[in-house]
């Protein structure tokens, strides 16, 4: 079963893998801006736990699903979760952050998340976006 690690409003990301810790850190940064997002841990891709996805959809305007992953992947798994069971037929927007479909440099791991655009900064950035903060959003790029 999956986790909620903190609790917000309007914004949720649900991390799969290590990449949590990004989103940790963003919920941090964007504290910095009166913005207080939900970070899930997904924990395990299969079996998905629904009961934490559903209560993601039904309390959040956005979910953001991250994860350091291809298109294919565990945001996919979501999405067609979502899908099927119509959650994304109100008010949910769905967004899922994902490994570029790119090579990306070697590098030091937080040089490849930079790269890949899956940073604190860029999570807190597309949050800031979402919430129709551009200016601020800008801060982060």
């Amino acid at each position: 079963k999956g986790r909620i690690l903190t609790e917000g409003s309007r914004v949720a990301m649900l991390g799969y893998g290590s990449i949590v810790q990004q989103c940790l850190e963003a919920a941090r940064l964007l504290r910095n801006f009166n913005v207080n997002v939900t970070v899930a841990d997904a924990r395990f891709c299969k079996p998905l736990d629904t009961n934490l996805i559903r209560r993601l959809a039904a309390e959040h305007e956005f979910l953001i699903t991250v994860e350091e992953g291809s298109i294919g992947g565990f945001g996919s798994h979501v999405s067609h979760f979502l899908s099927l069971t119509g959650l994304l037929d109100g008010h949910l927007k769905l967004r899922p952050m994902t490994l570029p479909d790119r090579y990306i440099d070697h590098g030091s791991h937080e040089d490849q998340m930079e790269e890949a655009g899956l940073s604190s900064r860029h999570l807190s950035a597309t949050v800031l976006s979402l919430l129709g903060r551009p200016k601020e959003a800008l801060q982060f790029k």
